[in-house]
C-alpha cells in the first residue's frame, strides 16, 4: 500500500503489529464454511493475511484513497472484491452466496456501536462476527447486571449473540496509537434464543428507555409504557433501576407491553 496519512474524521488508526494480526487470524479461524467480509480494511494489515486463508474476501471501505490503494493488488488476489461504500448504509444481503457471513474488522471507534446495531438487521445471514473495538465498548458488550458497564448495548447484544471478549490490544499496535486500549470480541448468533421476545422493536425501545436515565427507577423511566401495577403483576419491582434487570426481566416487560397493545387494538376494532 502507498504511504497514507490517517484521517482523524474517519477515526483511522492503522494496525501495524504483525503478532497482533496473527492473533486475530487465529481468533477468526478462517474456514470454507463462511463467506468472509472485512469492514474498514485500512491499509490491509489484516486483509492480506486473511487472503492467504480464505476462498473469497469482500472488503468495504469508505475512504476512496484507501480503496485506490487496493486496486494494484487485484491481479494478485482475484478472490478479493472491493466495495467503496459506507458500512453503516451497506446492504449486506448483496454479499450472500449461500454461506453465512463472517464479518471482521478493526472498526472505527466513532461508528462502532451504530454499525453493530445496523448489522443486527442482517443477523439471519450472519454466522459469526469478530471485531477489534475500544476496550470500554467491549466491556459494555459483555457486562452483567449490577455493573457500571451494563446497559442497552449489553442487553440487546446478549439477546442476539453469544458475546465473548478474547484479548486486549495495546495502543502501540497501531499508527497513530489511539489514546485508549482496544479489545477483540467475537459475536456468534444464538442457535437457541435465550429468552422469548414477542416484538423485537418494542424490546429495543423499552431497553433504551429504561437506560435513558440510569439513576431513575423503572417507575419513572417506563411510566409511559407500563404502570406500577403492571410491572408488579410480572414480579418486577418498579422501584428498581434498569441496571439491576437481567435479560429475562426486560423480555417480560416488553412482552407485557406488546400484549396490552394488541388487546387494546382488538378492543378498538371490536367497537
Amino acid at each position: 500500500m502507498p504511504t497514507f496519512l490517517p484521517r482523524k474524521r474517519f477515526g483511522q488508526h492503522f494496525l501495524q503489529d504483525k503478532q497482533v494480526v496473527l492473533q486475530i487470524i487465529h481468533a477468526i479461524s478462517p474456514s470454507s464454511n463462511y463467506n468472509f467480509v472485512e469492514i474498514g480494511p485500512g491499509k490491509g494489515a489484516l486483509t492480506f493475511e486473511l487472503l492467504k486463508h480464505v476462498e473469497h474476501l469482500s472488503i468495504i471501505e469508505l475512504d476512496r484513497d484507501l480503496v485506490s490503494g487496493f486496486e494494484p493488488h487485484r491481479a494478485n488476489y482475484p478472490h478479493l472484491t472491493i466495495y467503496s461504500a459506507d458500512a453503516l448504509k451497506f446492504n449486506y444481503l448483496q454479499l450472500m452466496n449461500g454461506q453465512p457471513l463472517h464479518i471482521v474488522g478493526n472498526l472505527p471507534y466513532n461508528i462502532s456501536t451504530p454499525l453493530i446495531f445496523h448489522l443486527l438487521n442482517f443477523i439471519a445471514h450472519v454466522g459469526k462476527m469478530t471485531f477489534m473495538l475500544q476496550r470500554e465498548v467491549v466491556d459494555r458488550m459483555v457486562a452483567s447486571p449490577n455493573s457500571r458497564s451494563y446497559g442497552r448495548l449489553s442487553v440487546i447484544l446478549q439477546y442476539a449473540f453469544q458475546v465473548q471478549k478474547l484479548f486486549d490490544v495495546p495502543p502501540e499496535a497501531f499508527y497513530p496509537p489511539p489514546k485508549v486500549e482496544s479489545s477483540i470480541v467475537q459475536l456468534i448468533p444464538h442457535s437457541v434464543i435465550p429468552v422469548q421476545v414477542t416484538n423485537f422493536k418494542v424490546f429495543n425501545q423499552i431497553v433504551s428507555q429504561a437506560f435513558s436515565q440510569r439513576r431513575k427507577t423503572l417507575r419513572n423511566t417506563l411510566k409511559h409504557w407500563l404502570t406500577v401495577d403492571e410491572m408488579e403483576s410480572i414480579e418486577i419491582d418498579p422501584l428498581k433501576r434498569a441496571e439491576t434487570l437481567n435479560l429475562e426481566a426486560f423480555a417480560k416487560l416488553a412482552n407485557l407491553f406488546t400484549e396490552n397493545h394488541i388487546h387494546a387494538e382488538t378492543e378498538l376494532s371490536a367497537d
